[in-house]
C-alpha cells in the first residue's frame, strides 16, 4: 500500500471543530508537524477536509 507524508503548513486558529478534529485525527496540530499514512479512501477524505491547512508528498 502507497504511503503519503502530511505535514501542516498553516494554523488551525479560526477553523471549524470539525477541521482541528480532522488535524488531531491525522497526527498533526502544530505547523510545521508530520505524519506518516497508509493511502486509503478514509486518508483521502480527511485530507480533502482540510487539503488548505496541510501538504501533502507521496513517500
Amino acid at each position: 500500500m502507497a504511503r503519503v507524508k502530511v505535514t501542516q503548513v498553516k494554523s488551525q486558529i479560526g477553523e471549524s471543530g470539525r477541521h482541528r478534529g480532522t488535524l488531531r485525527a491525522l497526527g498533526l496540530g502544530r505547523i510545521g508537524r508530520t505524519a506518516e499514512h497508509d493511502e486509503t479512501p478514509v486518508l483521502a477524505g480527511m485530507l480533502r477536509k482540510v487539503r488548505h491547512l496541510v501538504k501533502v508528498e507521496s513517500v
